[in-house]
């Protein structure tokens, strides 16, 4: 099966059964957002992909679990692996102002991901919409952990999955860490197939402003997204130097989200003493979509840890993405 990048499906035969029931996966998220200190939001209901499609991409698409990654983005951690055939990708600030990656894979694994670094609160909330995924990062803050134990996911690490991580002799530790896709997920067996959060795809809105670059700062990195007509789709630069996969080449998401939102303080730091921020993922705010070269005033809105985000004009309206990978940038308000 072809995709949006011209790839080929790396998948393979999908095990059925995995998919937990939307009031379960609401219960159970519902009672790790109360462990942060936050009211437990009311359980949301989820509805059904159509069939034959991904709910992350809009394109033909077999139902597989869904398995997240926390990929590095520290200098030394270019160029990454594997990113080229991920489904979703979220960035996220982190401390001292720099970013990490959470990759989302369910259409298609490729051979290798990474390289892999430690998973952060707000990641507990943001992948709570997925229902029960496995996570798959090389470690967490000691105060964490309890946290990460009791949220809706499958942790996937070194110490619970060894075989699914190895040391490339290429790069330097920490940056040398990379995660085999297919045996984290065959460690955790009973990870969620994909279903919807919140995602639209279809023709773009008529209106728009025509746009060729869109540039995203954080404290301390900075994103910037050129159209390319060639590609249909977006070029991506990191701190100024184009943005690669060594599998796949340059990355090229069809749709780009710059989602504004709040990023503050949060109860943990990391190992030199700094704290950690939270990226709140669950309320409402708005965004610019970019696709097929233009740029689009949005609105969104996530009523609970439980629920998808849906993306929508000003006017209310559903905001369809472009179909094909779709990136969503986390930046501050």
């Amino acid at each position: 099966m072809t995709n949006g990048h011209g790839m080929t499906d790396g998948h393979g035969t999908r095990r059925p059964g995995r998919i937990l029931t939307a009031f379960l996966c609401a219960l159970t998220a519902a009672g790790l957002y109360g462990c942060s200190g936050t009211a437990a939001p009311d359980p949301a209901p989820t509805t059904t992909a159509p069939a034959g499609r991904s709910p992350f991409t809009g394109l033909p698409a077999e139902p597989g679990p869904v398995l997240g990654v926390k990929i590095d983005n520290a200098a030394a951690a270019r160029p990454h692996t594997g990113l080229g055939a991920a489904d979703l990708v979220y960035v996220e600030q982190v401390e001292g102002g720099t970013t990490r990656l959470l990759a989302v894979y369910s259409s298609r694994l490729p051979e290798r991901v990474g390289p892999v670094r430690s998973a952060r609160e707000s990641d507990i909330s943001l992948l709570a919409a997925f229902g029960r995924p496995a996570l798959a990062y090389s470690g967490a803050q000691t105060a964490l952990n309890p946290l990460l134990a009791a949220a809706p996911l499958y942790p996937v690490t070194e110490s619970t999955a060894p075989g699914a991580f190895l040391r490339s002799p290429d790069r330097a530790a920490p940056h040398n860490l990379y995660l085999r896709p297919a045996r984290a997920l065959a460690a955790a067996p009973d990870a969620g197939d994909a279903r919807d959060i919140g995602f639209r795809f279809g023709a773009a809105p008529p209106d728009g402003t025509p746009t060729t670059t869109s540039t995203v700062r954080y404290p301390a990195a900075r994103y910037t997204f050129t159209w390319s007509a060639a590609d249909r789709a977006w070029r991506v630069t990191m701190d100024g130097r184009e943005a690669r996969s060594t599998d796949t080449g340059p990355l090229t998401p069809e749709t780009v989200v710059v989602q504004r939102v709040t990023v503050r303080p949060s109860d943990f730091r990391d190992v030199t003493g700094a704290v950690s921020p939270y990226t709140e993922t669950v309320g409402e705010g708005t965004a610019l979509v970019l696709r097929d070269g233009r740029a689009h005033e949005a609105r969104w809105s996530r009523p609970s840890a439980a629920s998808g985000t849906a993306f929508t004009t000003p006017d209310g309206a559903p905001l369809a993405f472009a179909p094909g990978q779709v990136w969503i940038v986390l930046a501050p308000r």
